[in-house]
């Protein structure tokens, strides 16, 4: 029997990332969060959060998915998916000395 970790990445796997003719407009038009997020997926970035009304709180990590509403962020520390809020985002910084990523899947490449 396949454990439950098994099940989580073959879902994962099965799940659309391909932007196709069919994709909505604010995942293919980079005048929109969603899609100019999109191109930078692989690199490392801090994204600030603004929590409440005067509450920014951050986290840094290697962008590892964008949805319309969502980012997932996979953390330094212990290699977790973080699912962040898109509308909370007030700030990103975006690393421009390279791209980091999983040697293992070819969305990325690394480069130090």
């Amino acid at each position: 029997m396949a454990d439950l970790g098994d099940k989580v990445n073959n879902i994962r796997e099965n799940r659309q990332n391909e932007i196709n003719e069919n994709s909505p407009e604010i995942l293919t038009n980079p005048i929109y969060t969603p899609a100019f997020l999109r191109e930078q997926i692989g690199k490392l970035m801090r994204v600030e959060f603004l929590i409440g009304t005067n509450n920014l709180v951050d986290r840094i990590g290697i962008l590892d998915d964008v949805g319309a509403s969502y980012i997932l962020l996979r953390s330094f520390e212990n290699d977790s998916l973080v699912y962040c809020d898109i509308y909370s985002i007030k700030f990103i910084t975006i690393s421009t000395t390279g791209i980091y990523g999983n040697m293992n899947n070819n969305r990325y490449n690394s480069y130090y």
